[in-house]
C-alpha cells in the first residue's frame, strides 16, 4: 500500500511540509503552523488544489 501525502505551506512564513491526509483535522477547523504559530483554516495551508482534493477524500 502506498502512503498518501499532501503538501502544506504556511501562508505567513512560507514553511513547507508534508502530512498524511488521514491525520489532518477537518478542513474547516483552525490549524496552526509549527514554525510561526499562525492560525488559519486548514484549507489555507493547502499548497495546491490536488492537495485539497486528497484531504477531502480522507474526510
Amino acid at each position: 500500500m502506498v502512503d498518501a501525502f499532501v503538501r502544506l505551506v504556511c501562508p505567513e512564513c512560507g514553511k513547507e511540509w508534508q502530512d498524511n491526509p488521514a491525520d489532518l483535522q477537518d478542513l474547516r477547523s483552525n490549524f496552526s503552523c509549527s514554525a510561526c504559530h499562525a492560525t488559519r483554516r486548514l484549507t489555507e495551508f493547502m499548497r495546491t488544489e490536488r492537495d485539497l482534493e486528497a484531504v477531502r477524500q480522507f474526510q
